[in-house]
């Protein structure tokens, strides 16, 4: 086994995630095909054996299904009581999660992953409830059939029949930290039927005619088995990620093959690929590795590999490009990570002298790919050698003449004068320094020429050096003989040297032309993703990606939603210039409709202007974006086509994001008015019925007299209906004035009134309540006026005064103070009542609070927050707290930051 040293960065994340995952409880799955297995019996045993270690386990709910050997397992086990639900006269038995969490246990078994709840209950799926509980950090077991992983159900319903309805998202699975499969062979389940051990003997016999099928139960039992082996394939290549494990394991067959820019070869080997595959039974994945030399390929052949890519992917491939300036060193490091175990590449096409100096990609690896089986694909003779060479991997002399431009021209005028430049600078050296520092001379020249020209000047530089300094500077002089050995030496070496440079420079900068890509594009998408993080609206999110993807692919976009009906239709605000107008909504609609992109350069309707794709999250498709392409190959290059993809992700995730915004806004705003229309309908029903009660005795009482009743009688009691109609108009003109605040309706009349005014008619209407009531007003002297609208500042004052005589006891004292400060007029009523309770200081405003709800003079709850609204509303504040002695102390606040109007004195 070959074992490194981990990487920093992937060990830091794996330190993070088990720290993550150390504060949840671990979860165990007991998997099976179908029903009868075994997986209740299974868990309890494992239950029982971990309660034989002494650990605290409970069971929250099993399914025992009246099995007697199921039964006889729960024999010393703590049972939860379970939570009764009365559903349509049925009274159901569900999962109780509050006492589990409350219990907290060590262990729990919850039976039946995929069940639904009961409607009533906290979540409506119990998986739900199992993740409420991991999070607490308790353990779970729970057992789950393979028909109700999400990714499977339609598959499952094909094969049965029957549709499942009740299903687990496939992440739930993926997560769990073990998964013990429960297998039992379809006969001797068959015969467990049968016996009446899973169902009751009338309902067996049904289900052995429609679910429990015989072929029904090996496609189940072959899924299962298979969900349980890419399970364990997973942990596998993490192991084998954390370990930084190297060494190819033999434990499954994955292909990879391997394709060039050679289109006929490469549908050839993907074909190939496919059904080797097939034959094997194995995972395969295609990949394409660009080199250096590749990235100068012609737009045709580039547009062939897109091609190939593009067909690997329709049969069912995995395609991955890499960048590396060593195709055979990509393709190993690539098979040591993934655990690839069998590679398929074509024959080499070099052939003798040029095989052996240049070597060959399958020569590397065969001597280097250990643990590897190396399969080749053939060409068959129909296939001309020219076509071929056309395509090989290193450009032929025909295509790098096809491929060669002005500029290519001038980096060699370039090399030839920057050696002249050279030769004329060792020309000036010559005679007062060694020759060997005449060579570094000529050898800065080939670095700068390889630093600005590539390898082929570069090249030509190192040769037209080499000639120049043995001509010029090596004895016989002006002659390319060689009087002294040893000069062989240092023109070899300086030759050597110069290619290496060359080829090491090539390198360097083809490496960091790939960075800069990768830099932009990372940078690119961080871009976008900040931006739409900011996007509150759907319409932010729709100008935001318009514009990142316009300067990312340099074309025009929209972004297609649907209505209310389902239909892809335009957007309604206004674009911007990077929008696409005029886009054919019937594509963007079949898109849409199945989740597939269509459009230029695609298998489905090719010809039309735009290409579209669906822009979905994980469960459905939101919209769809149009976007017309200047170019294919910038949106079908491989890695292209991954940012377009993740770009779209971003912007599906985003959608979603206000989306559920927008829904939890109007949940929230549905439960509040709910709220308040509960309370208002509970208030009302309290604080009318009294005085309707009232009123009526009243009114009957006098109505049913027969002269028996005094005159005092009489007065009383209409005192009493005049006074209980008052309480009665109040009540509603309160509801209204509070409707009429909510809704913005109210027109402030600000004037500048005097302070002292306001009270005296305050406590005039006011007479009345207030009698036997100690009253004192404090105005400093010189108060000044207050812009305010009489009225309303009226009404607070009055609502402060009734809350003050309502809840004090009578004969107390009321006290109303002012005072001016430097900004502001502040206003206080003060009593002697029993305070104000800690933590109710701000709900005391709020609607519908009252501290005495069934007082028989309780209000409904407006008054004080009348009171806040008219406050806030001249942009002012009121606050209570409890006053020092006992009582308390309701103050507000009114802004004093105008000049007052200059008053003109009256003439005599």
């Amino acid at each position: 086994m070959n074992v490194e040293r981990p990487n920093p960065d992937e060990l830091l994340a794996r330190v993070e995630r088990e720290k993550a995952k150390a504060k949840r409880g671990k979860l165990k799955i007991f998997f099976g095909a179908v029903a009868g297995v075994g997986k209740t019996f299974a868990m309890l045993l494992a239950a029982r054996e971990r309660r034989a270690e002494n650990l605290d386990v409970v069971v929250g709910i099993v399914e025992t299904h009246g099995r007697k050997e199921t039964l006889a397992l729960l024999d010393g086990l703590e049972v939860l009581p379970t939570r009764k639900i009365d559903y349509k006269g049925t009274i159901l038995q569900e999962f109780d999660i509050d006492s589990a969490l409350k219990r907290r246990p060590a262990v729990i078994l919850v039976d039946e992953l995929a069940h639904t709840n009961a409607p009533g209950s906290r979540h409506p799926k119990r998986w739900q409830d199992v993740q409420e509980l991991l999070d607490a950090g308790i353990d779970v077991y729970t057992a789950l059939n393979v028909q109700h992983l999400e990714s499977l159900n339609d598959d499952i319903g094909q094969i049965s029949g029957i549709r499942v309805w009740e299903t687990v998202p496939d992440t739930v699975f993926e997560d769990a930290d073990e998964v013990e499969l429960v297998d039992l062979p379809p006969d001797e389940l068959l015969t467990r039927l049968k016996e009446g051990k899973i169902y009751l003997p009338q309902q067996a016999q049904e289900a052995i005619n429609h679910f429990f099928r015989k072929g029904n139960l090996i496609a189940l039992r072959e899924l299962a088995l298979r969900q349980t082996a890419f399970r364990v394939d997973a942990q596998m290549q993490d192991y084998r990620e954390d370990n930084a494990i190297r060494e190819i394991w033999q434990v499954s067959e994955r292909l990879l093959v391997c394709i060039g820019p050679n289109s006929v070869l490469g549908e050839r080997l993907v074909r190939a690929g496919k059904r080797l595959s097939t034959s094997l039974r194995a995972e395969w994945i295609v990949v394409y590795v660009e080199t250096p030399q590749l990235q100068r390929l012609s737009a045709e052949n580039r547009d062939g590999v897109l091609r190939i890519l593009r067909l690997a992917e329709q049969l069912g491939a995995e395609t991955v490009t890499l960048s590396s300036p060593e195709m055979s060193e990509a393709i190993i490091r690539f098979s040591r990570e993934r655990n690839i175990n069998k590679i398929l590449l074509g024959k080499p096409m070099r052939r003798g002298l040029k095989r052996l100096l240049l070597g060959s990609v399958v020569d590397t690896l065969i001597s280097q790919a250990h643990n590897i089986s190396i399969y080749l694909l053939g060409s068959p003779k129909s296939v001309e050698r020219s076509k071929l060479d056309q395509f090989s991997p290193l450009p032929g002399l025909r295509q790098r003449t096809a491929a060669r431009k002005k500029g290519y021209y001038q980096g060699y005028g370039w090399a030839g004068f920057i050696m002249l430049a050279c030769a004329f600078i060792a020309h000036l050296m010559s005679g007062r320094l060694e020759l060997v520092n005449l060579v570094m001379v000529f050898l800065l020249g080939v670095v700068f020429v390889a630093t600005r020209f590539g390898r082929g000047p570069s090249i030509f530089a190192s040769v037209l050096g080499v000639g120049i300094f043995d001509f010029v500077y090596v004895q016989p002089y002006y002659s390319f003989s060689v009087a002294d050995s040893q000069y062989l030496i240092t023109l070899v070496a300086m030759l050597v040297i110069g290619i290496v440079i060359s080829n090491l420079m090539a390198n360097v900068r083809s490496q960091a032309k790939v960075a800069f890509h990768r830099e932009r594009r990372a940078a690119a998408l961080y871009a976008m993703t900040k931006d739409l993080a900011n996007s509150q609206t759907e319409e932010e999110i729709v100008l935001t990606a318009v514009r990142h993807l316009h300067s990312e692919f340099s074309s025009r976009n929209v972004i297609l939603f649907p209505d209310s009906n389902g239909r892809v239709v335009y957007p309604k605000h206004k674009g911007i210039p990077e929008s696409l107008h005029g886009t054919d909504l019937s594509v963007a609609q079949w898109v849409f409709d199945h989740n597939e992109m269509a459009g230029q350069g695609t298998n489905t309707l090719p010809g039309a202007a735009a290409i579209y794709f669906p822009i979905h999250n994980e469960d459905k498709v939101l919209g769809v974006l149009a976007l017309l392409p200047v170019n294919l190959r910038r949106i079908f290059l491989p890695e292209q086509q991954k940012l377009l993809e993740t770009f779209l992700w971003q912007i599906g995730q985003a959608v979603a994001r206000v989306c559920l915004a927008e829904q939890a806004k109007i949940t929230h705003l549905q439960i509040e008015s709910e709220r308040l229309h509960n309370t208002l309908l509970s208030a009302i029903s309290h604080d009318l019925r009294t005085p309707l009660a009232t009123i009526i005795g009243s009114a009957s009482t006098m109505a049913e007299d027969e002269g028996n009743l005094q005159p005092q009688d009489k007065q009383e009691l209409n005192r009493a209906i005049v006074e209980e109609a008052e309480r009665m108009s109040n009540l509603v003109n309160n509801i209204l004035d509070m409707a009429r605040l909510d809704a913005g309706m109210v027109t402030l009349n600000k004037q500048w009134l005097p302070l002292d005014e306001i009270i005296g008619t305050v406590l005039t209407r006011l007479k009345k309540l207030l009698l036997g009531r100690p009253l004192k007003v404090k105005l400093p002297p010189g108060m000044p006026m207050v812009y305010a609208d009489a009225v309303m500042i009226e009404q607070v004052l009055i609502n402060l005064v009734e809350n003050a005589v309502r809840y004090t006891p009578p004969g107390s004292e009321l006290e109303i103070t002012a005072q001016t400060l430097e900004k502001t007029v502040e206003i206080s009523v003060a009593d002697r009542g029993p305070g104000i309770l800690k933590g109710l200081e701000d709900r005391l405003f709020e609607k519908f609070y009252q501290t005495r709800h069934e007082a028989a003079q309780s209000g409904v709850g407006l008054g004080l927050a009348i009171c806040r609204a008219i406050v806030e509303s001249h942009g002012g504040h009121i606050h209570a707290q409890d006053r020092p002695g006992g009582g308390a102390v309701f103050t507000f606040e009114l802004p004093a930051d105008q000049p007052q109007p200059i008053m003109e004195t009256e003439e005599c």
